[in-house]
């Protein structure tokens, strides 16, 4: 995943670089069925339910070290808007 995000500009927040990465997290989910499942069910959630459990992933994924291009996927993810985009494109869970 670290060299699709390189190629985005900046944190998610303005509705650009909101895109951008919308774009970039969209193209890994396309290549890997896993991370697509993963991605549907996560957007589908309710905003507090989302984030709380993006929470839990992301303490996980701090203390195994992960980069920091996934930390900044799973803090993103935490935002309605992105979280939406992604959703549409990648469709509802099933």
């Amino acid at each position: 995943m670290k060299k699709d995000m390189q190629r985005v500009e900046g944190r998610p927040g303005s509705a650009t670089s909101d895109e951008a990465y919308v774009a970039a997290v969209v193209d890994v989910a396309t290549r890997d069925a896993s991370i697509a499942r993963v991605l549907r069910e996560i957007c589908a959630l309710d905003g507090a339910v989302r984030a709380g459990a993006l929470e839990l992933v992301g303490a996980h994924l701090r203390t195994n070290a992960a980069a920091a291009d996934v930390l900044e996927c799973v803090q993103a993810l935490r935002e309605d808007a992105v979280a939406r985009r992604i959703a549409e494109r990648l469709g509802p869970p099933g």
